[in-house]
């Protein structure tokens, strides 16, 4: 697992941009798994300003999402569907037949998850995964439990995670409490792994990273496995809120 400490949230995204577009330029056709949520919104805009100015073609990649709320349609504004259209697809050229989110209005979620995983599987397999990491632990809406699950499905989200989404949402009640989600094993078979964490409130999860442990009660800890984890975070998150 290799970090890179940055002095504050623009250098961090600067260089998880830097990253998804080596990645691009050496694999044109590459598969890369995206996440939402506050934390990659820099290093979209990143990706954003790159394709405008001609410094990375996106013409020919595939995305897969992490995850979505459940049941929420796409064209609600707090959709993952929705906020990717906002802060990428729109704004780029990758395909938007070649993107992919798991469909929040599935009317069989088991069946969604399951095709889900065999889509990512007949595209080859993910190069590269972005994840962010929520204040408990959780990637994707892996949240902590006694048992993970392996591949992608349907989970209730935690009381803390409900929490800590409801700023997204009129009030808390507004938040869906359930959601489709990529398992740890989906996560885990990506080729490379981008992890990204900004702010002192990331701090104690982070520290969980730097130790030698693996844990449920943590699922982040879970990509310690893993042979190819960047950790990328700004000074906050690694050393918390200094005085």
């Amino acid at each position: 697992m290799r970090v890179i400490i940055c002095e504050n949230y623009e250098e961090m995204s600067k260089q998880a941009a830097k990253l998804v577009i080596s990645q691009v330029t050496l694999k044109p056709e590459s598969i890369l798994g995206l996440a939402t949520g506050s934390t990659p919104i820099g290093m979209y805009d990143k990706l954003i300003e790159a394709n405008k100015a001609g410094e990375v073609d996106f013409s020919k990649v595939t995305t897969f999402n992490l995850d979505e709320y459940y049941p929420l349609s796409a064209d609600n504004d707090q959709s993952y569907h929705y906020f990717m259209n906002e802060h990428l697809f729109s704004k780029t050229n990758i395909p938007f037949e070649r993107t992919h989110v798991p469909d929040g209005e599935a009317a069989n979620p088991e069946k969604e998850c399951e095709e889900y995983d065999k889509k990512i599987e007949a595209a080859g397999g993910i190069d590269l995964q972005i994840l962010g990491i929520g204040q408990n632990g959780h990637i994707g809406f892996n949240e902590p439990d006694k048992n993970l699950i392996a591949g992608t499905h349907l989970t209730e989200l935690t009381d803390s995670t409900i929490e800590a989404n409801s700023r997204f949402f009129e009030k808390k009640e507004d938040v869906p409490t359930k959601a489709l989600t990529m398992g740890i094993a989906s996560i885990l078979k990506s080729k490379k792994i981008i992890i990204m964490a900004n702010g002192a409130a990331k701090h104690e999860v982070v520290s969980a990273l730097m130790t030698p442990d693996i844990t449920t009660d943590i699922p982040a800890t879970m990509l310690k496995i893993h042979s190819d984890v960047v950790v990328i975070c700004d000074k906050e998150a690694f050393y918390g809120k200094q005085n």
